[in-house]
Parts: C-alpha cells; structure tokens; sequence
C-alpha cells in the first residue's frame, strides 16, 4: 500500500500519522483478507455542504501499474480520538468488502446505506444503527473489536496530534430564516438547512450521536 499527503508539517507528524492509519488498514486486511489494498489519504472532509468523516472511492489510484482503491479520512474528524478513527477505517473496510464482492451496498450517491451493508460492517467487527434518513450508516467500535485493535490504537493515540479545523461556510441573511433547529442526544442545538440535515449527519463533538431535527413545538424554545 502507499500513502499521500498534500501537506507536511515539518516535524514529521502528518507522515507518522499517515503511517499510524497505513498500519491500522493493513491489520484489518491481516484480519479480513477480501478487504482490498488502497491509497490512505488525509485531506478535508468537506464536500459543499457535507462533512465526510472518510469515504472509500474505487479505481483512483496507480501504483506501479497496479490499481488502487481510495481510503480517505477528513481531517476534521481527526480529533475525535483514536477508537472514532478506527471506526471510520473499519466503517471504509466494509465498503471496500462490497467492492471486491460485488455487492451493491449504498444507493443514493453512496449516502444511503443498505442492509447489505449492515451486514459487511457487522462481519467487521462494527456495531450498526440506522439514522434517517441514510439508512444503516451508524457504526461504532464495541470493547471485543476494540480489544483486537489494542495495538493500532495505541499507534494511532500517540499520532493524533494534528486535525483540521472545520470550515463554517454562512448562508445569507435570507436563506437563513429557512435553518430547522436540530439537536443531539446530550441537547446541544444547532440551526442548519432541511437539505443539509437529509443529506449526511451531523455529529456532536460531546456525545458523537447525529444531531437531528428536533420537533417544530419547541423551535421557539
């Protein structure tokens, strides 16, 4: 495998990261060898509206003649700490699983997430939930899948030293009157567009659950 960066740091610690997530997707196909070989890339998550914690993008890469699959985590989802992280490679893993069966596992642009999908994550070692309205895209990291990755965490714990900060882009004064007001399971509230809610989830930084539309009656609280 190879891995890319567009930026340094100087001091070397976007290659040891880089080399830390390298690691962590190597041990996965160790453990799950139909998960197929790819380019790691660390680059902004932010795609308009939408923030992309990683995504997986078949047939992007040449390696020495070879093709390569795409891994990508967003930066910005980097300082969530190093269990979220390897979630977010295991969560990529189940969709590099569809791509060497065959499986079609996402519709939607690849927002919605089928129960074909449930079940590659689950044979991961992932715990899945659904989330409307993209459907069985929720997964988390339980203590067992944890335990396995001891060591890839640890590696990944000492790299987590650098994320990305999230671009906020404002809409004008007017779009503005149109914002639903969300709010996560800890009760943070924030105020965002219907279609950016429907398109991918919002994740609160405190409690890591989606922040979701709350009920029109108490808007005005």
């Amino acid at each position: 495998m190879q891995h890319e960066s567009n930026h340094t740091t100087g001091d070397g610690t976007a290659s040891l990261l880089l080399a830390a997530l390298e690691h962590s997707w190597q041990t996965i196909r160790l453990r799950h060898p139909d998960v197929p070989e790819a380019v790691l890339v660390v680059a902004s998550g932010s795609e308009g509206k939408r923030l992309n914690l990683g995504h997986f993008a078949p047939h992007r890469w040449q390696v020495n003649g070879a093709d390569r699959h795409e891994v990508l985590v967003g930066g910005e989802g980097l300082q969530r700490g190093p269990l979220e992280v390897l979630g977010t490679l295991l969560h990529e893993a189940a969709h590099g699983l569809a791509q060497a069966r065959s499986i079609q596992d996402t519709s939607r642009q690849g927002r919605y997430h089928n129960r074909r999908y449930a079940h590659l994550a689950g044979e991961l070692g992932l715990e899945v939930a659904t989330v409307k309205p993209i459907g069985w895209s929720a997964t988390t990291v339980p203590e067992p899948t944890a335990a396995a990755y001891a060591g890839q965490l640890e590696e990944l714990q000492a790299a987590l030293v650098l994320w990305r900060r999230q671009e906020h882009r404002l809409g004008t004064g007017t779009r503005s009157r149109n914002l639903l007001a969300a709010a996560c399971a800890c009760g943070r509230r924030i105020r965002a567009a219907k279609a950016t809610l429907a398109e991918a989830p919002i994740v609160c930084g405190a409690c890591q659950e989606p922040f979701e539309a709350a009920d029109p009656d108490e808007e005005g609280n």
